[in-house]
Formats: C-alpha cells, structure tokens, sequence
C-alpha cells in the first residue's frame, strides 16, 4: 500500500489531472461504500463482507489521498476544476471567474531574514503562516501561493455573489490584524522583534488554470486583477497604510457594509493603462486614530482633486490645512511633497492627473 501511495503522489506533481481523477475517484468510492452499508443487513455471505471492507478501505484511501493533494493544490481550486470535462483538465486549461484578490507581504523581510539564521527564519515562517491561515479560510477564502513571505489568497465563495466575496475579503483583512497583534504579543514575550504586513486587495476578474510543459504542470491565477492586488500591497508602505483596496472593490461591497476608508490617491499601477482610486481601510483601528484620519478626509480629497487639474498651489494649500488639523498624518505630508515635484512639470495636456507606480 506504500508504494502505492507514493506513485499516486509522485503523478500528482507532474499533473494537476491526477489530482482531480483521484478526487472523482474518491467520490466513487465513498457512494459505493454507503451503497453496501445500505445493504448490510441483507448481505450475509463472507464474499460480500469481503467486498464491503474492500470498498470502505479503498474510500479511506481515496480519502487520505485527498486530504494530502489539498496541502499542494487548494480544495476550492480543485473543485473549479473538477466540474469541468476530465479530458480538457490537460496542459493550457483555462477557466473565468470573478474573484477577490487579497496580497498580504511582511515589511522589511529582507532586513529581517538577513538578521537570522536559516533555520530560524524557516521557523518564523511556518508559524506566521499557521497564524495567517485562518483568518483567511474562516472568511471563505484559500491561499494560492506562498511567495517567500507573501501570500496570495482569493476569495471566491461558490454560493455567495459578488458582494460576499469583496466583503470576505476585507473581513479576511481586517481578521488578519488582529492575528498579527496577537501573534506580535507572543513575539514580545519570547523576546523577538515585531513585524508588520501591508494588504492589498482587488476584486475582479481572473484566469484559474494550469501552466508550464507535458512533464511538468501547475496550477496558476493570471490577469489584470491579479496585477492590481498585488501592485495595491506594494503601495502600503508609500502611503504609510496597512490595508489598501481599490475603488472597485468598495463599490463591489456597496453602502451596506459597515467599513470605514478614506480616500488615499488616484493613480495608475504599473502594467495598466487606466489609473484608479485607492482607500485606505480605518476600521481595524482604534477610535481616536480612525477620528483623526476621517476628520482630514474632505481636504484630502479635495487637493487630490485639484493636483488632477495641476491646480498646484490650491492642492498644497488643502494639504497645508490638512496638516495644520492632523500633524502627524503622513498622508497629507507625501501629496504636498509630490505637489511640489510634479508642479515643475511639463506635462501633456490630456495628462489625467494619475500618479504612476
């Protein structure tokens, strides 16, 4: 039975194909297993006694088999996958979904891994994606890919609409920063650094499919939407904000959700021609600092309107203001930094005031 095993595992990292047979099968197996415990009482010769345990030992096995796939590939993607034709689950199959799309990456992890030994900084890790696990999973959502200290997670909840889905999403978000203070907490304890995390998500449409060679597949979640997300993440830091969302993803959500943003920029992310608005998340933070933040949010938002009509010296001037009410408030302090780099300027008339990264 070992070797078995292991050669069903063996093909399942050369084909994600495998992977859903061996699902199907396992479906199989578990029917004709009830289909003989229905008809216990009425068997009663050793050959189909002998049968009934072969069934229930073959579903246990499917089951196991299963179980150990979803640790290489997500059950939501498999089971995308396993509505589909058997026969076109080969190299290059493809399938459109629209999803949220969450990135969450530790802050200055270069300086950090360079701090600590090899083996240490595979310890840190494994528990800080045991503890950023659940709050994913709980909120509907699966994680694609571990990249280095980065995670990319979507949330595509099969019974819920689209409204769900974005509100898995930040729910996922916000669920994620109270873990990390709790995880920071033990971190204090052992006497270790903190660490901090930016969040990015995106809600839109994306490619579910496999990639690569006839010997060697993968699964993969390709698109505009998947650039977005990932672009929003790396802005964290630039705009000094733990979680950024796009436009799209609040008017996905709509009014009835109870989520607290402010407006951060308009801006147009590498790898895309029409630029977007980001927001800032506020309800994971305390109430004092959520008050200061949203009490600067119409000057902010009107200087971000005038810089679009290279109105330099009104947009400073709102900045200015928004400074005056909320010092500390770094926001206000970059758009007046980028207010007086870009008003020397020479651009293009239809420029549209998106600023690129």
């Amino acid at each position: 039975m070992d070797w078995q095993f292991g050669a069903i595992c063996a093909l399942f990292l050369y084909s994600v194909a495998i992977t859903i047979l061996h699902v199907r099968r396992s479906r199989r197996f578990a029917y004709r297993a009830s289909q003989f415990k229905r008809r216990r009482h009425v068997s009663t010769t050793v050959a189909k006694n002998d049968d009934e345990t072969h069934f229930h030992t073959a579903a246990d096995e499917a089951q196991r088999l299963t179980q150990t796939f979803q640790k290489f590939i997500p059950k939501q993607f498999v089971e995308h996958m396993s509505n589909s034709d058997v026969d076109a689950l080969g190299l290059g199959y493809a399938a459109e979904n629209d999803v949220a799309i969450m990135f969450c990456d530790i802050r200055g992890f270069t300086g950090f891994s360079e701090r600590i030994t090899p083996q240490e900084l595979m310890n840190f890790l494994n528990s800080y994606f045991t503890r950023m696990n659940d709050p994913i999973h709980q909120n509907h959502g699966f994680i694609d890919k571990f990249m280095g200290d980065a995670i990319m997670a979507l949330f595509d909840h099969r019974e819920g609409s689209s409204q769900q889905k974005a509100m898995d999403a930040v729910n996922a978000a916000l669920d994620l920063r109270k873990a990390l203070t709790i995880y920071n907490g033990h971190r204090k304890n052992s006497n270790y650094e903190p660490i901090n995390m930016g969040i990015g998500i995106h809600f839109g449409p994306v490619i579910m499919g496999t990639v690569g060679s006839e010997d060697r597949m993968d699964t993969t979640v390709i698109g505009d939407s998947v650039n977005i997300a990932s672009r929003l993440e790396a802005l964290t830091p630039k705009y000094e904000a733990d979680i950024i969302v796009s436009a799209q993803v609040l008017q996905t959500i709509g009014s009835g959700f109870p989520i607290k943003t402010r407006l951060l920029d308009w801006v147009r992310v590498k790898g895309r021609k029409a630029p977007i608005e980001i927001y800032e998340v506020l309800s994971h933070l305390s109430e004092s600092e959520q008050e200061k933040k949203l009490a600067v949010q119409t000057k902010i938002a009107a200087g971000i309107a005038c810089r679009i009509n290279q109105q330099w010296d009104e947009a400073i001037s709102f900045f200015e203001t928004a400074v005056a009410m909320s010092p500390n408030d770094s926001l206000a302090h970059h758009h007046i930094d980028v207010c007086r780099i870009y008003r020397s300027v020479d651009f293009k008339e239809d420029w549209d005031g998106a600023l690129v990264y």
